[in-house]
């Protein structure tokens, strides 16, 4: 198995986040033909209204890395997405199919038209996840289309997991400035919010200091360091960019 999967940001409409995430050692990835900031190195589609045509010629023009194909939702669409995977496979290294018929993993090509085929494993909740279970991934490398850190990292543990992608991490800075960091007590298991560690006062950066907290944390976190060592690192980064640190006492809690 590899050692560590290549960890992508995916979402569309704020090149901050995206310049953030780049500094922090993740990809960038996008929804194509929408807008891109950087050049991408993955790509995905709208996989409700997907639209072959300027899809493909978008990939033509980046050429990334990976990039997903039709979702497999039926039986009877296995020859279209098939199709779609080999006219991927001339501009990507490899190509991504998202298989959600229970039992056809087995059907499926290792190579299309010499390039590896990756199984895409859709762990959202919320957008398109996959009635086919992770049993029947084994032995196949994986993409993880979405989730956050905990499903990510317990795929990581069972399966040859080589990319993970997702725009789950935004989600939570955006909402309520939450940020990963498993060692600090919060409301929200492994997700305090600025607020409840004394950093309230941070106004109009509020969402990008979150961000950038979690993608510190996130990093870490797939390289094995402990909740406490991230927690450490997150300080160092408030002190470095001029945020007084309400954290210390908690400092002193972990020692």
């Amino acid at each position: 198995m590899h050692n560590l999967p290549t960890l992508i940001y995916c979402a569309d409409g704020n090149r901050r986040f995206a310049a953030i995430a780049i500094r922090n050692n993740y990809k960038y990835g996008a929804q194509l033909p929408h807008k891109v900031y950087f050049a991408p190195y993955f790509a995905d589609q709208n996989w409700k209204n997907p639209v072959r045509v300027r899809y493909m010629e978008t990939l033509a023009k980046h050429r990334p890395t990976l990039a997903t194909v039709l979702d497999w939702e039926s039986e009877e669409q296995l020859a279209e997405v098939l199709s779609w995977a080999e006219e991927v496979a001339q501009f990507v290294e490899t190509s991504i199919i998202i298989p959600k018929v229970v039992g056809g993993i087995k059907r499926l090509p290792r190579f299309i038209n010499g390039k590896e085929v990756r199984l895409g494993y859709s762990a959202s909740s919320t957008f398109s996840s996959t009635p086919v279970t992770f049993s029947e991934f084994q032995g196949w490398p994986v993409h993880c289309l979405g989730g956050g850190p905990r499903i990510q990292l317990q795929l990581k543990r069972t399966h040859d997991l080589r990319s993970a992608d997702g725009n789950y991490i935004q989600k939570l800075a955006r909402i309520n400035c939450q940020f990963y960091s498993p060692a600090i007590p919060a409301k929200n298991h492994g997700w305090p919010m600025l607020r409840e560690v004394g950093m309230g006062y941070i106004k109009n950066d509020a969402i990008y200091t979150a961000f950038e907290l979690t993608c510190i944390g996130v990093q870490m976190a797939w390289r094995g360091e402990s909740g406490a060592a991230i927690y450490e690192a997150q300080v160092d980064w408030l002190e470095e960019n001029g945020y007084p640190v309400a954290y210390k006492p908690l400092r002193l809690a972990l020692q």
